[in-house]
């Protein structure tokens, strides 16, 4: 049996996964979100995530290492890069093959689910490749507008999808669960 691939994509209503000159979670960290983010970070798990996202997370200054970061420590996690050399993060290893060949590999060999944590270009290949057996999108309540960066689904192929599961978190942020049906999108 091969382990689940989750990818968490967080977004503003206009799907802008990014932006410039608002704050993290665009603004809305609240206790729901936090209960949500903490549940997450305990649950076993692989983390998945590309160079960008290793290099802040693994960067923070100490004053920003709560008590969240040191679950994600304490967690195994894979960073996908072909310019990494070495990792100081404990728990973390590089590799450097195929996303497509490697996912398909760690899917097989492990006992816990695989979780993207940011990485949007990781995603958005992961998405595109068929690998997916659970989106969740947490969309938060903002048009970003001029401030959005990184769309969060630029380039990803057609996919039929079926809802899983849906939740509001402090009364604004809409948390959705998709699996993909592996069925063509209907075509007119």
């Amino acid at each position: 049996m091969t382990s689940d691939l989750i990818v968490d994509i967080f977004l503003s209503v206009d799907g802008w996964a990014g932006s410039d000159g608002l704050p993290g979670y665009f603004g809305y960290f609240g206790p729901e979100l936090e209960e949500w983010i903490n549940a997450e970070s305990d649950a076993p798990q692989l983390v998945v995530m590309g160079r960008r996202t290793y290099e802040a997370l693994a960067g923070l200054p100490e004053e920003a290492k709560d008590a969240s970061w040191q679950r994600l420590t304490g967690l195994d996690k894979v960073v996908f890069s072909t310019t990494l050399t070495r990792v100081a993060w404990p728990n973390t290893r590089i590799l450097r093959g195929d996303l497509a060949h490697e996912i398909r590999r760690l899917k097989a060999g492990s006992a816990v689910p695989l979780r993207t944590m940011g990485s949007l270009s990781l995603a958005r290949q992961l998405v595109s490749a068929g690998l997916v057996d659970r989106l969740r999108l947490m969309t938060f309540p903002l048009f970003a507008g001029d401030a959005g960066r990184d769309p969060a689904f630029a380039g990803i192929t057609s996919a039929d999808l079926e809802l899983a599961g849906h939740r509001v978190l402090d009364g604004r942020i809409l948390l959705s669960e998709y699996r993909p049906t592996g069925k063509d999108i209907p075509r007119a």
